[in-house]
């Protein structure tokens, strides 16, 4: 079992380069099901999540090839509906090939959707989308199984907003015969990354960036080159790391119009930025003030994802920061190993009470699930000490070559296998 070691203490300096997006790039792949030719996708993060969908893919039919982080995606022989149990049920993501299987094949069974121990996600909401489609769902030895031989337009409004259900849902509208409206979809980035895909794709879609979507079905589709934007997780999550060892980092190829609140807590922390052609300079040399008060929230508010990394930086800083967590209820798991390291953090229902200390020490301690994982990491290079992380493979599901580019920024810090 490999681990992370790293002996913390070190100001990270120096520049690097954003990967494309996790979570741009894995619903852009369950597009490409759609279109019965090929697809190019550039800028492709070679990360775990993204090379399961890759392996579901080929299972179902689809023939692939890389290129350095040119992924290619040639779906004209797809026969399959079934979403291996292997894959679909330690990544969540692959629930969002139901839209796209449905629309091309009329049927698709999937698991459960694993991933992440971070709380219930459930996908009624998908499901009930699906339904006013004409879309027949039903469990089948711990399987969903779908149906509808024919996606029918639909009206739809979302009782609350959700990133994946809004993805699946665009999906199966694609393939109806007709206008779909969606109202009460998420606005978050990625979402609109996929509607300007399917654009490219032939798929009409009105109302990107905003929460009411109308999707034109039916179309013809054709072969499509497309660019994976910058993650703005990874980028954050950078920053931060910058901001935990009070260093100096350049962030190239930031996405800057989906880094506003990210931005904005650090600035609050005392962290200086400007942006210079297209890079974040970024200097972290006087973050010393702790946040009064941060929820997360659906965008443009402060992401989720970036709650528990916030958390690690947050603990060095002396004073008392709040940190509400609104959407995964059970995104507070890593409380107990900062503790361990000498963090003060109790939690109070859906909130973090933070007491900086400014004393985190290694300990050995392990990751339970990717973006906490990732804020481990981020206290063990601020810790004084040695840290180890077990279960890095949750870390490398949505970051690529993360601690070779920590040590690059000059982290001491290694993969022991």
């Amino acid at each position: 079992m490999d681990r992370i070691r790293i002996e913390g203490g070190r100001a990270l300096c120096g520049s690097v380069y954003i990967q494309g997006s996790k979570n741009a790039a894995l619903p852009v792949m369950a597009a490409a099901v759609l279109h019965r030719g090929v697809t190019v996708l550039k800028n492709c993060p070679r990360i775990t999540d993204v090379c399961d969908m890759e392996r579901i893919l080929q299972r179902l039919g689809a023939k692939s090839s890389w290129e350095g982080h040119t992924l290619t995606l040639d779906c004209r022989n797809i026969e399959g509906t079934c979403v291996p149990m292997e894959y679909g049920s330690r990544m969540r993501s692959s629930v969002i090939l139901m839209g796209s299987l449905l629309g091309r094949m009329g049927e698709v069974t999937v698991p459960y959707p694993g991933g992440c121990t971070i709380g219930r996600r459930p996908v009624d909401l998908h499901l009930k989308a699906f339904g006013q489609m004409g879309v027949h769902v039903e469990e089948r030895q711990g399987m969903l199984y779908a149906s509808g031989s024919k996606i029918r337009p639909a009206e739809y409004l979302f009782p609350f907003r959700s990133v994946g259900a809004t993805e699946n849902a665009i999906l199966a509208a694609a393939a109806g015969d007709g206008e779909t409206v969606l109202k009460n979809c998420a606005i978050e980035p990625e979402i609109v990354h996929l509607c300007r895909f399917m654009d490219k794709m032939g798929i009409q879609i009105k109302g990107k960036g905003t929460d009411c979507l109308i999707i034109k079905g039916g179309t013809e589709l054709k072969d499509t080159v497309f660019d994976i934007p910058p993650d703005r997780i990874a980028a954050g999550t950078y920053l931060f790391a910058g901001a935990i060892t009070r260093g100096q980092v350049i962030l190239a190829d930031a996405p800057e119009e989906e880094l506003d609140s990210i931005l904005q807590v650090y600035k609050k922390m005392g962290g200086q930025y400007y942006w210079n052609s297209g890079k974040l300079v970024t200097d972290s040399r006087h973050v010393q003030y702790p946040v009064s008060y941060v929820e997360t929230a659906s965008y443009p508010g402060f992401p989720t994802d970036m709650q528990s990394v916030l958390m690690s930086v947050l603990t060095t800083v002396k004073g008392d920061s709040v940190i509400r967590e609104q959407i995964f209820e059970e995104r507070f798991k890593i409380v107990s190993l900062l503790n361990r390291m000498g963090a003060r953090i109790l939690v109070d229902g859906r909130d973090a009470l933070i007491h900086g200390t400014e004393t985190l020490k290694g300990q050995h301690v392990f990751a339970e699930e990717l973006r906490g994982g990732a804020a481990l990491v981020l206290a063990g290079l601020a810790a004084k000490g040695v840290t180890v992380i077990d279960n890095p493979h949750f870390i490398r599901r949505g970051y690529e070559n993360f601690c070779e580019n920590l040590a690059a920024l000059g982290g001491n810090i290694t993969v022991d296998k």
